[in-house]
This record gives C-alpha cells, sequence and structure tokens, in this order.
C-alpha cells in the first residue's frame, strides 16, 4: 500500500518550547450524555530526546463494537461500508489488538486516518510534553519525576473530555508504575468513572489501542517537522531515541556543541545526556560546587552590622529627656 500523506492536526510546527493540549471536536453524531468509554495511552517516554505524548481517545459504549473494527479486531463487511478502499480494509482486516508501537509507520498512519474518518462518533485528545518541561521538573530543586508528570498528564486529559460534557462510564489506562496503586488514584479522583489501569492495556483494549496510535502519531509527526529553536543545521536521522539505538548514539555523539551542549530537543535531565556532555564537552563548576567559597558567597548575602552613616549625623547621640 502506496503510504498516505496524512495531516496531524496536533502538531504544532512551530519549536516546542512548552507543553500543550490538544483535542478533535466533539463527536457530531455523539450524544454527549449517553455512557462513553475512554482509553489513555503515551508515546515517547523512554527517548533521550524530544516529547511525551498522552493520549486519549473516546466513544460513546454503543458504538464501542462498531469502533473496534477499526483494524482492531477486523469486520471487513463494516469497514468496507465507509469512505475507504477494500483494498485498505483488507489491509487492516488482519492487524488485530496490538501494541501501535509495533506497527509500521504506514500502518499506524493507516489507523490514524480511520480514526479521524469516523469523527462522526470518536473523540481524541493529546497531551504533548515538551523536552526542555520535562528536564525543567525533573532537574529542579523541589523535583517532579517523569511518574508524577504522566500521572499528571492522564488526569488533566480526563478532566478536559468531562468539560467538553462528555459522560465518561469507563475508562482504560495503560499503567505507569503499579497498576493497583495507580488505579486506586484515579478511582478517588474520578468516583464516578468505571477505571480498569492494566499492564500492556493497549494490547488488550482497542479503545487503548486508538490512544497509543494517536499519541504516537503525534509524537512522530512532531519529531519528523522539528523546529530547532536554535537555527542549527544537523541531522534529523534521530533514531529511536533509545541509547540502545546505533542511530541515536551517532546523533547526540555528533551533534553536541563543546560549550553549549545539544539543541533544546535533548532531555537533558537523562543520565544518558549527562553522561556524553561529562565526557566530550567543557566543564563546568558553579561556585556553590566548592566548600571553600560556600562561606564566602554566605558572606555576601549577610547583612552587615556595620550602617553606613551621612557625615551630617556622625556627631548627633540619642536624647532621651527634652
Amino acid at each position: 500500500m502506496e503510504t498516505p500523506i496524512i495531516a496531524v492536526p496536533s502538531v504544532n510546527h512551530g519549536p516546542l518550547t512548552h507543553s500543550y493540549t490538544y483535542c478533535s471536536p466533539k463527536p457530531h453524531d455523539s450524544n454527549m450524555g449517553e455512557a462513553h468509554i475512554l482509553g489513555v495511552d503515551e508515546a515517547g517516554r523512554g527517548p533521550v530526546l524530544g516529547p511525551m505524548v498522552y493520549g486519549v481517545c473516546y466513544c460513546p459504549l454503543s458504538k464501542y463494537k462498531e469502533v473496534s473494527t477499526l483494524g482492531f479486531v477486523g469486520s471487513i463487511n463494516l469497514i468496507a461500508n465507509w469512505s475507504i478502499t477494500i483494498r485498505q480494509a483488507e489491509h487492516w482486516r488482519n492487524l488485530g489488538t496490538i501494541d501501535s508501537k509495533t506497527l509500521k509507520e504506514t500502518d499506524r498512519e493507516a489507523h490514524f486516518t480511520l480514526i479521524q474518518s469516523r469523527n462522526d462518533i470518536i473523540g481524541w485528545s493529546v497531551r504533548v510534553l515538551s523536552p526542555q518541561e520535562i528536564s525543567w521538573n525533573m532537574l529542579n530543586k523541589s523535583k517532579y519525576n517523569l511518574n508524577a508528570q504522566a500521572h499528571d498528564a492522564t488526569i488533566n486529559l480526563i478532566r478536559e473530555v468531562l468539560s467538553m460534557g462528555i459522560n465518561l462510564r469507563e475508562v482504560y489506562v495503560d499503567t505507569v508504575g503499579p497498576p493497583e496503586s495507580y488505579q486506586k488514584k484515579l478511582s478517588t479522583l474520578f468516583p464516578s468513572i468505571d477505571i480498569t489501569v492494566s499492564k500492556q492495556a493497549d494490547s488488550k483494549y482497542p479503545i487503548v489501542s486508538a490512544a497509543s496510535i494517536c499519541a504516537k502519531i503525534t509524537r512522530d509527526h512532531t519529531m519528523k517537522h522539528w523546529a530547532f529553536v536554535e537555527k542549527v543545521n544537523t541531522s534529523r536521522i534521530f533514531g529511536s531515541g533509545y541509547p540502545s539505538d546505533p542511530n541515536t548514539m551517532a546523533w547526540l555523539k555528533s551533534n553536541i556543541d563543546y560549550v553549549f551542549g545539544y539543541p533544546r530537543i535533548i532531555r537533558f535531565s537523562w543520565a544518558t545526556c549527562g553522561t556524553i556532555l561529562e565526557k566530550e564537552a567543557a566543564l563546568v563548576k558553579w561556585p556553590s560546587d566548592d566548600n571553600s567559597n560556600s562561606q564566602a558567597i554566605n558572606s555576601l548575602l549577610q547583612e552587615n552590622d556595620y550602617k553606613h552613616k551621612s557625615k551630617l549625623f556622625e556627631n548627633m547621640k540619642s536624647v532621651n529627656d527634652f
């Protein structure tokens, strides 16, 4: 099948300096008061570069079986009635419910096109966490670790859907950390929703697979169209972003600046980045790193007992009695 040219509305084509949320329009044929099902998954949690993207996908519970046929559990007769070709329908039929990360790019884009084409009953949203904010949060004095950032992204996406008037009855989440404690946390925040948190949820629940596709497509196309703030002329062969990927390591080694390190596409809080910077970049030594200087620095910040007086007041004394 030919590689489709697709539009991904969730991608910000300018420099990604701040995190943002994209929400698709509400499904136009969906009754907002009707019970809905929602799935949650992420893309790009582990890579040393680029954003982490959380995605949700939702539809009416009454339409879930129909939505599940969007290449997840395959129904050639139903799919063939939609505005796609029989050849495409045959291609999607046997894919099954699988992790979107294991799909070829063309297959993922085909699934995404189908999700987009069913905007009568399907809605979706993504939260794009910029590498700068991920790093800043993790390196800040009050650390905000990756699990906490992931949890908050999920919580905010669910709240965003609820704020649109969607009646969420069931939510399925691919876990971050122990599923039991995470499920308890979400159930406490959303007591009226039946929440299931599971390992490998994207390979168990079609609605989570759909969310996974929206997240992965958004991240892939963000990386493909990355706008460097630094205006550098560099290779875009980033690889997967994992240290085990030779393309990623080659990019990191060939694009390091001796003084400034890396462009802002990099997550500076990752150990992979820190190790390379220590070996290949200029050594940075802060005054606070030297204990002998700490006292001197503190003394500069302390208020001196001596108060400078104007010469007009040099010979004046305090008077108690008038």
